[in-house]
């Protein structure tokens, strides 16, 4: 049994087994993760008898980083190899202006975006609750960050709520104030909308920041840019979120990716101000990230800019992302591991 894919109350279930009391599960939880131990001997103050017991029956299994790259403006990209020797990616993103961990929730991504080379690879597995939460353990270690506040987004590889339980678990085995206490309100899942889920999601105990990609404002273009708006249209999509329980002062974010001559034209800043009016909403504007296989090309910063004008000028809340990591292919939808595809025999099905 992998400890790290358990809840704290599922920890204290299963060390109370061994005909001890439940607070010494308490304690192996804290030693996991807010201690960062990796073996049961380090946890001094556990009788010898109960470490015996743990290192017989249970593990600490936790994704490895493999390699990094660094990139020029600090971003690390960390390739992460996990116990079936399956990659995925992930990034360390500082003074943004807080330190932001990047994690993903599947190996590859069954949404099929043409502009994501995350896409290109199709999905070939989902990610446990212990791979999700694990990564961000993993690479809070790695950069020094573990014991200190940090930022967590659900933004690599992946749709998030295309892995609901596995992702929801994460976020609660994240959130225990007896381990890494990363609260809520320091965490983003990014969604390209499954609305089902996405409403499930208003209903659990820790309810993350949602940052919505949606990089068109009409059903034809988005149907192309993001697939599963053929089946989820704009006009749901919307509804839903205006319909999302919101703490006050708190607005959900809207993905925007700008692709030249195809999304990023007054036109189409004009008809996304229409789309979101009256939603609490903050447009987060990202140029393309370019990419070989990636069919679309970057737009220049003056057609950025001009963009971002328009929607400030019809009173939008508007911010003009910074791409990191470019020169490492780490940025927004650069995220691909070469050859990871299904094993042969192995069927992945990709329920919408």
């Amino acid at each position: 049994m992998n400890l790290v894919e358990l809840e704290r109350p599922e920890v204290e279930a299963l060390v109370a087994g061994f005909d001890v009391p439940a607070f010494h599960g308490r304690q192996v939880f804290h030693w996991i993760w807010a201690r960062g131990a990796t073996e049961f001997g380090a946890m001094t103050d556990l009788s010898e008898s109960l470490r015996a017991s743990l290192a017989e029956r249970c593990r600490i299994g936790i994704p490895e980083v493999e390699t990094r790259q660094v990139s020029s403006d600090g971003t690390t990209k960390f390739l992460i190899r996990l116990a079936d020797e399956r990659r995925i990616e992930a990034v360390y993103v500082p003074d943004t202006p807080a330190q932001t961990l990047c994690v993903s929730t599947q190996v590859g991504c069954a949404m099929g975006c043409p502009f994501c080379l995350t896409g290109k690879m199709g999905l070939v597995r989902n990610l446990t609750a212990g791979e999700i939460a694990g990564q961000v353990l993993a690479l809070a270690r790695d950069t020094g960050l573990h014991g200190s506040p940090f930022n967590v987004v659900l933004m690599g590889m992946g749709e998030p709520l295309h892995n609901y339980d596995a992702t929801t678990k994460a976020l609660r085995i994240l959130a225990d104030r007896r381990g890494l206490a990363t609260p809520p309100r320091r965490v983003t899942l990014s969604t390209v909308g499954l609305l089902p889920e996405l409403e499930r999601l208003t209903q659990e105990e820790v309810m993350p920041n949602l940052a919505v990609s949606l990089h068109a404002a009409d059903d034809e273009l988005r149907s192309e840019l993001v697939p599963v708006n053929r089946k989820y249209h704009l006009a749901d999509l919307i509804e839903t979120c205006r319909r999302l329980p919101l703490p006050r002062r708190q607005r959900i974010t809207f993905e925007y990716v700008l692709l030249a001559g195809v999304n990023d034209r007054p036109e189409d800043a004009r008809r996304l101000v229409r789309l979101l009016g009256g939603l609490k909403a903050k447009i987060n504007l990202l140029a393309l990230n370019e990419a070989p296989g990636i069919a679309f090309a970057r737009p220049d910063d003056e057609r950025v800019n001009t963009f971002a004008k328009e929607l400030a000028e019809r009173g939008l809340t508007v911010s003009v992302r910074k791409s990191r990591g470019r020169d490492v292919r780490a940025a927004c939808g650069q995220l691909i591991v070469e050859g990871e595809r299904p094993a042969t025999g192995e069927k992945v099905v990709a329920r919408l």
